[in-house]
């Protein structure tokens, strides 16, 4: 049995993460100052006598003796990173500086949760990781942005300077059930929209494309990263190939879910990529053949489940 510490834990991907690994036979300790985490996402697991729940933000120092690490907290959608944007950048920086400290004095291995967003608004498609990025530094995504990137700067020197044993990942747009309805995320829009009957709002022409991995997707591949050999530190791209444009996907909702909705038009946000798509040769390579298994239709029907059903709970 591991103990593992899951910053972030009571986010989206970590509350996932979370159960995953006591599923598994860990102790898991989660960390959350629920700035954007609720205890809702994993209160079904305090019964787990291996389940521990910790308020704190990682801005500030934290002791505790564990195996591993999951570096997962900083907010992740443009609606909670924009809020309070310097609030966002001390997260990714200073929560990396004491997760780092924390894992070099008790010697335990860590993974960052990196984003795609290190790669910017990309020349380069597919983007592999070899790919330096088309980032602005002073724009309004930059406190994420360059925060992740300072970050994976940070892991890669601890580990050159001071052993620590660490893995990067870069998570693609990722989707599933236990996303906040208001998280300004394309996904959960829609799908709220389409649930509601609303007009279903795309920025720009909607040709602009992404990748949608499905939660459980992500999780293997986290914990398939962790459990590499040492001298495999990342960068890898975790996401689903699978390209798809928001005319697409809005069509895909509506159709499952039988949405009276309309499509409309609204103009482009400021630095809002064009084209997000990763290369996963690496992934496939390093993490025991990991690809995503769960199709984009399957993966919308589950989650367009979760909100129907938080709807009726909630009468939002």
């Amino acid at each position: 049995m591991k103990r593992i510490l899951v910053t972030g834990g009571a986010g989206f991907v970590g509350s996932h993460l979370c159960e995953r690994l006591l599923n598994e036979g860990n102790e898991v300790i989660c960390l959350d100052n629920y700035f954007t985490g609720k205890k809702q996402k994993i209160i079904h697991l305090l019964d787990n006598p291996y389940f521990e729940l910790i308020r704190h933000d990682v801005t500030q120092p934290f002791y505790i003796e564990v195996d591993e690490i999951y570096n997962l907290a900083c907010p992740a959608s443009p609606v909670h990173y924009q809020y309070n944007p310097i609030k966002t950048i001390k997260t990714s920086v200073m929560g990396a500086v004491n997760m780092l400290g924390l894992a070099k004095r008790i010697k335990a291995k860590i993974l960052q949760a990196s984003t795609s967003e290190v790669y910017g608004d990309p020349d380069v498609h597919p983007q592999p990781e070899e790919y330096w990025g088309n980032v602005n530094p002073i724009g309004i995504r930059s406190c994420y942005d360059e925060g992740k990137r300072c970050a994976e700067s940070l892991f890669v020197n601890y580990h050159a300077q001071n052993d620590v044993l660490i893995k990067i990942i870069r998570i693609f747009n990722t989707y599933g059930p236990k996303m906040e309805p208001d998280d300004g995320r394309v996904v959960s829009n829609f799908i709220m929209q389409a649930l509601q009957n609303q007009d279903i709002t795309i920025f720009g022409d909607g040709q602009q494309t992404r990748s949608f991995q499905y939660v459980s997707d992500l999780v293997e591949g986290m914990i398939r990263m962790m459990q590499t050999d040492d001298s495999f530190i990342g960068p890898v791209n975790i996401g689903n190939p699978g390209e798809f444009t928001m005319l697409e996907l809005a069509s895909e909702i509506i159709d499952i879910t039988g949405s009276k909705s309309k499509i409309i038009h609204l103009p482009l946000p400021k630095d809002d990529p064009t084209q997000r798509q990763p290369d996963i040769t690496l992934a496939k390579e390093k993490l025991d053949g990991w690809e995503p298994k769960i199709p984009l239709r399957e993966g919308l029907t589950k989650t367009i489940s979760y909100f129907d059903q938080l709807l009726k709970d909630e009468n939002i």
